[in-house]
């Protein structure tokens, strides 16, 4: 028996002696209206934006990657290279988790190991540079990394540390709450998989208590239930306010508006690997022999066949940006090289028909329901344009839940996708959309596109490795010039953060689109 495991053993017996009730001062819970559902709180298990959010409730990582991406010091208090691939990182004194045990090195090799080596390959993107983690001693760890990695304090700001207790256990084990023992702010009360998370202060959390005794998070993905349930006075905050509810909020009295920028770039993914794609057929359904998506200039027909500006001023109702690009012009990477491609749809039927598709074809578009910014709504518009032009195109939604595994599979011939950049530069989405799918590498875990283009991967490997901005640089506009000139996914928008609250709180939205209680305050 481990000495953690002794340590637990005596808590729970002390849990049987009665001991005088403590008189707190309780306020009324915090109610919080999440636009998606997590598909488990297993933290480790798969990096989806609502799944990442909802972890870092009760557990924390080494660094705090803060709203606007800068690395703050959170279970580490300060990190250095020893040299170019090897980082160490001092860990902080005197934490401990919710059940009491003593946080050590033990428990990041373990978390750290473990994601890296899950079978689900969700953290690839972040673990693929991970050669060996080591404790030096109970407070100092050692990352190894295969190669010079400029981005490892970032990705080792996604990996949540968990109990080394719990390295083996499987995912159940985390949503029933047995492994559900963090470090963080909240602690694990219950969890009803795609109802609510509710939550319960960690008031001896290190960084200091949250304001909050009782938190609960509701999992509201239909827009309307989300909306009613603020209107009602039932909920404190919602994430991705509607927009056919924005001129409510604002008129109201007692409720408020609250805007801000994102990172969070949504796409148009496609099957570009297959000699025959699944949901493709000729104009009139019969087997079309071959795969379009293969051919750059039917790809680009279909870009240029979408009036991008009007699904963000129509159908999102200013809830977005126009996107060209991985990232926004000031980010590192953005390139002068990318092709602004313009809504023009009689040139696109005149470029489909080039391309050896007079008659088009038809397709069917995935994607999800309640996960991005009016996705359903949006694809809907998106499948109106293509028939347009010769591309006759039916619409399948599913629940995020179902949708989230599926589409970075490769099971769709056209799908909906985003990508948080919240490293505000240009590797982080290649290794994860575009790169070659390789699980020994890590790269391409969410490329459900099946894209493989050799220049690609040379430029990412040399990018990842290179520590020097002013060579770096140069780099990271390649690959946004290499991905968007041959348009192996189509730019959408960036969507923007629009969120629904009380007047009695107040909230700074992030650019990653998390909601975290923790930081939810009171209004003055």
């Amino acid at each position: 028996m481990t000495a953690k495991i002794l340590t637990r053993a005596a808590i729970a017996l002390l849990g049987t002696i009665a001991v005088p009730a403590l008189v707190v001062a309780q306020e009324s819970p915090l109610m919080i209206g999440m636009s998606t559902t997590p598909t488990t709180l297993d933290p480790h298990e798969d990096s989806s934006a609502p799944n990442n959010a909802t972890s870092r409730h009760v557990w924390d990582s080494l660094i705090n990657l803060t709203g606007t991406s800068a690395n703050d010091p959170e279970l580490a208090t300060e990190w250095k290279a020893v040299d170019p691939t090897h980082w160490e990182f001092k860990l902080r004194a005197g934490v401990k988790f919710h059940d009491g045990s003593e946080f050590n090195a033990d428990d990041v090799v373990a978390s750290l190991l473990r994601a890296r080596d899950k079978p689900s390959q969700g953290f690839a993107s972040y673990t693929r540079n991970i050669a060996n983690v080591t404790a030096k001693d109970p407070l100092t760890v050692i990352v190894e990394t295969k190669v010079p990695d400029p981005l490892i304090l970032n990705s080792v700001s996604r990996i949540r540390i968990i109990s080394a207790d719990c390295k083996d256990a499987p995912v159940q084990d985390f949503d029933s709450g047995k492994c559900a023992v963090g470090t963080g702010a909240y602690s694990f009360v219950s969890y009803s998989p795609g109802s609510d998370l509710t939550l319960k202060r960690n008031d001896g959390y290190f960084a200091g208590a949250s304001h909050w005794s009782n938190v609960t998070l509701r999992f509201l993905p239909d827009d309307g239930a989300r909306l009613a349930s603020l209107l009602s006075n039932e909920i404190d905050v919602i994430e991705a306010l509607p927009a056919d509810g924005m001129a409510r909020v604002e008129t109201s009295d007692t409720l408020q508006v609250i805007n801000g920028q994102s990172s969070r770039l949504v796409y148009l993914g496609m099957d570009v690997s297959r000699d025959a794609s699944p949901f493709i057929k000729a104009a009139d359904g019969s087997d079309l022999g071959k795969n379009p998506l293969k051919d750059t200039k039917v790809r680009r027909a279909m870009l240029m066949s979408i009036n991008r500006p009007a699904i963000v001023d129509r159908v999102m109702q200013k809830n977005g940006t126009v996107a060209d690009q991985f990232v926004a012009e000031g980010y590192a990477g953005y390139s002068d090289k990318v092709e602004k491609v313009a809504y023009d749809p009689a040139a696109a039927k005149a470029l489909l028909a080039e391309a050896g598709y007079p008659d088009g074809f038809s397709l069917t578009l995935h994607g999800p329901n309640g996960r991005y910014v009016k996705d359903a709504e949006v694809l809907q518009a998106i499948g109106q344009m293509f028939t347009r032009i010769g591309i006759q195109s039916k619409v399948e939604v599913l629940p995020w839940a179902m949708y989230s595994e599926a589409y970075s599979e490769g099971a769709y011939s056209t799908y909906l996708g985003s990508w948080g950049v919240n490293t505000g530069e240009t590797t982080n989405p290649t290794v994860a959309l575009v790169a070659t799918r390789d699980e020994a590498k890590g790269t391409g875990r969410y490329n459900g596109g099946g894209v493989s283009d050799p220049k690609i991967d040379d430029v990412l490997a040399r990018a990842s490795s290179t520590l020097d901005e002013a060579e770096r640089n140069p780099l990271l506009q390649e690959l946004s010039t290499l991905t968007f000139g041959n348009l192996w996914i189509l730019p959408m928008h960036y969507e923007n953060v629009v969120l629904g609250a009380k007047k009695t709180v107040a909230y700074t939205p992030r650019g990653d689109k998390y909601t975290l209680a923790y930081d939810v305050k009171p209004a003055n």
